[in-house]
């Protein structure tokens, strides 16, 4: 696992580095950078996992650095004393904001959110980053009817027909998505607002008629769970 700290005071840097460590145990590689532009530079570079990220860098903005990379593949958390900002960074699709002064509860707490599949009712978020091209274009979170898994990428399907790609996989968005959002299949997570009802099939076989008449598989783990809050 590899973890990338963007911080450009270098004692509170030695400090959540060490408070990492102490979290994830010896199993991780972690990297430093004191800059927008190091940081810009590393990321390019290195294949990481997940990004701890300052918004204020010798007085440049972080968010130059998370408009870069919020739509790719690792989570980002940010560690800020800049909470006014906190709101405007889950719009961008950060996994959790902790503000400055912090304590390692507060920090482990956040990377507990990393590790775990559950995830706390965010709705403070409103969009979704990808890539376009060498621009990054917001989805809003209304519009996505559907998300499914594809390969290295998952696919957005949105209310208005269009399909746009995502890198982050199915289990980084699930973090992400706000209660509206539950996954039904192992490929497919669905919005409740679109879902008509459940279809049960000779055979065993389940799947969910949405309100536009597509169809979309439910796992079998998933069909008591999704029959109970259909109810």
């Amino acid at each position: 696992m590899k973890i990338l700290i963007i911080e450009d005071e270098a004692r509170i840097a030695k400090r959540i580095e060490r408070m990492t460590r102490d979290f994830f145990d010896k199993d991780v590689q972690i990297l430093l950078s004191d800059s927008v532009e190091n940081g810009l530079i590393t990321i390019d570079s290195h294949a990481i996992d997940l990004l701890l990220l300052d918004l204020n860098l010798n007085g440049e903005n972080g968010f130059d650095v998370l408009q870069n990379v919020v739509a790719r593949s690792f989570q980002t958390i940010i560690i800020s004393a800049y909470t006014d900002k906190a709101i405007t960074a889950f719009n961008y699709g950060v996994l959790d904001f902790v503000p400055k002064p912090f304590d390692e509860n507060r920090l482990a707490q956040a990377f507990s959110r990393y590790t775990t599949p559950e995830r706390k009712d965010n709705q403070d978020i409103q969009f979704l980053a990808v890539k376009k091209a060498k621009t990054i274009k917001l989805i809003p979170i209304k519009e996505i009817r559907y998300i499914k898994g594809a390969g290295i990428y998952t696919e957005l399907h949105l209310t208005d027909g269009r399909i746009e790609l995502h890198d982050k996989s199915l289990e980084s968005l699930e973090k992400l998505l706000p209660a509206a959002f539950e996954r039904i299949h192992k490929s497919y997570i669905l919005c409740w607002l679109e879902a008509e009802k459940l279809v049960v099939e000779p055979g065993g076989k389940y799947h969910m008629l949405l309100k536009n008449g597509e169809i979309l598989p439910v796992g079998r783990s998933k069909y008591k769970e999704i029959k109970q809050k259909l109810i």
